[in-house]
């Protein structure tokens, strides 16, 4: 029995999971632990539940794999320092210290780490090193069901590679062709994130979003476009790029762009996080996702030449682009589409894991295994999670048949019930998956409102998903193609489409969100599109229940999902965390297991 380790650390979303025999059996972000949203610290807490769960300790470990090669990434930083200078002369002597202390000599930091944890003897169980982007690659492929796949990768950047296409086939992965730091479409679209206003690293979904609240008819949509494509970039027929570096700072300086170049290129001043959102601002995010959709498009059809293969396993961050995904898919390139659901960094444990496994231990991968994101703890214990409920604010029931259970649940929802849901094991990945997730009544046509504003607590533009029996999601949206894991945007039905103002695209954010488009308005985004979540008997086979339960109830077997977690926190974890998330907020229920929560002053 082969037993590895793999960690990610260091940069951001930090993680640790366990593959044995090739099959990763536990998984968990370091953020959940330790409640810093997207937490770049060692792994800590999550190779110590990873230890829990397995029944492990260091020795019993044939390697520990780290998902990118340091030294290399140093190179990179090196060369990129000596080509720029004199600039960068501060963010140099800022930086260097920081990589001699904790990058460089990483295979002693990491060692230095484990025994924090536990005894851990270097000499019996190596330290091994992956490069970033075969950690990214592993991580889809070897987690996909197919024998063959072309595997294309698209991130920030990582020791050089910034977009790599490679084949998959069996146990191996072979590189075929990549493209290298500087140029970098993953940069890109964190550029834009930083002048929008919105963090580099975690705000770029928030971008996403934005973005189809833009006019593309708008004449300053247009000139967006072109000017990005006149000025800041040249896009070649592969779907390489070329980045203008004058108008970058990510070389030499601890910035992302040249603002006042930007400033004067695009006639518009960087937004200031938290301030209002106008007009242009969605439009220039409108203009930046369309460009990168013509990218994206165009690296797939690439390695859809070169690859010669009717399956894509795509990774990366910028595989969490939920919206270009939907544009792969909807031009058919592929026959079948495979997205790990931690795409991004967290993602790369699992992949420096599979690597060693597969590639480096020469393991066999005849019948490729099923893979599940919900890797993380999960809590059974009744007794302790009911003595979490304070009788000054919440009272607690217990309905034990599960048949009741989930007809009450149903009925909460259907009553426009607002429901923390948290059940079994933590999903893996950005996304809740049905168990740490909000859920409500989609039909509702304020309940976007309502949750973003008086739940969660951010910003009111910010749409939902929908999650939907896996059956029925072709009734209500443009495609036969199951999205287990929320990383696929679709169009919803036209037949369920309102009718839209001529002026639309002319009226503010919140007139927009306003403006009724949908029975489902509240996880109808303003371009009709949804980032859909189906759900099989055999994904998640309560979630599976309480849909077929809705469905007797509502007629339609969907709800609103979104994660449980309040602006700028993680996802929750603990059923203390969960408790903790429903008396900070105006959210009705609180379901852990079997348990159902409500506050005092809410009528039963």
């Amino acid at each position: 029995m082969k037993k590895i380790l793999g960690i990610s650390a260091f940069y951001h979303d930090s993680a640790a999971a366990v593959c044995i025999d090739g099959k990763i059996v536990c998984a968990a972000q370091e953020e959940r632990f330790t409640r810093i949203k997207n937490d770049a610290s060692f792994p800590t807490q999550s190779i110590a539940f990873c230890l829990e769960f397995t029944k492990l300790n260091f020795n019993d470990f044939d390697s520990i794999v780290f998902y990118d090669k340091p030294l290399l990434k140093f190179e990179r930083i090196l060369e990129t320092y000596y080509q720029v200078a004199p600039k960068g002369i501060f963010s140099f002597f800022k930086s260097i210290p920081i990589w001699f202390n904790e990058k460089l000599f990483i295979k002693q930091n990491i060692s230095k780490a484990l025994n924090e944890i536990q005894f851990f003897d270097k000499k019996k169980t190596p330290i091994l090193f992956t490069e970033h982007h075969l950690s990214h690659a592993a991580s889809s492929f070897f987690t996909s069901p197919f024998h063959e796949s072309a595997i294309l990768t698209i991130d920030g950047v990582g020791e050089w590679a910034t977009v790599s296409i490679s084949k998959g086939k069996n146990n191996s992965i072979e590189l075929i062709k990549e493209m290298h730091f500087p140029h970098s479409v993953g940069l890109l679209y964190s550029s834009f994130t930083y002048f929008l206003g919105f963090k580099v690293n975690s705000g770029e979904y928030k971008m996403m979003g934005l973005a189809p609240y833009g006019n593309p008819l708008d004449p300053e949509t247009i000139a967006f476009e072109q000017k990005i494509k006149s000025h800041l970039i040249t896009i070649f027929e592969d779907g390489s790029i070329l980045m203008n570096q004058d108008y970058f700072s990510y070389t030499h300086q601890l910035k992302m762009i040249d603002v006042k170049k930007w400033e004067h290129l695009l006639g518009l001043k960087k937004r200031i996080e938290e301030s209002e959102i106008l007009s242009s601002h969605c439009n220039l995010a409108f203009a930046i996702q369309k460009v990168t959709e013509e990218i994206v498009l165009l690296l797939a059809k690439h390695a859809k030449d070169i690859c010669n293969s009717d399956n894509l396993c795509l990774a990366g961050g910028v595989a969490l682009n939920c919206v270009a995904n939907g544009k792969i898919q909807k031009e058919q390139i592929f026959k079948d589409i495979y997205i790990q659901a931690a795409s991004g960094d967290a993602g790369g444990a699992i992949g420096a894991a599979l690597s060693a496994y597969y590639i480096y231990g020469n393991n066999k991968r005849e019948n490729p295994l099923p893979f599940s994101p919900y890797l993380g703890p999960k809590f059974l214990n009744n007794s302790e999670i009911f003595a979490l409920n304070n009788s000054q604010v919440s009272i607690v029931e217990s309905i034990e048949n599960e048949e009741a259970f989930l007809n009450h649940v149903s009925k909460l929802i259907l009553n426009n019930k607002v429901i923390a849901w948290f059940q079994g094991e933590m999903e893996f990945g950005p996304r809740a998956l049905g168990n740490r997730s909000i859920i409500a009544n989609p039909s509702h046509p304020d309940m976007q409102t309502i949750i973003n504003l008086k739940v969660k607590k951010r910003e009111a533009f910010r749409p939902f998903a929908p999650v939907v029996l896996e059956e029925d999601a072709h009734l209500y949206f443009d495609s036969n193609q199951p999205s287990p894991v929320m990383l696929m945007v679709y169009q919803l039905k036209n037949q369920l489409k309102k009718t839209l103002p001529a002026n639309f695209h002319t009226l503010s954010v919140f007139d927009q969100l306003k403006t009724p488009r949908s029975e489902f308005q509240s996880i109808t985004h303003v371009d009709f599109s949804a980032r859909v979540q189906t759900v099989s008997d055999k994904d998640n086979t309560l979630f599976y229940k309480l849909l077929k339960a809705v469905k007797l109830q509502t007629g339609h077997g969907m709800l609103i999902n979104t994660s449980m977690n309040l602006r700028g926190e993680p996802m929750v974890c603990s059923p203390e965390d969960a408790y903790r998330f429903f008396t900070s907020t105006e959210i009705d229920y609180l379901v852990i297991n079997q348990l159902i929560f409500s506050k005092l002053k809410n009528e039963k």
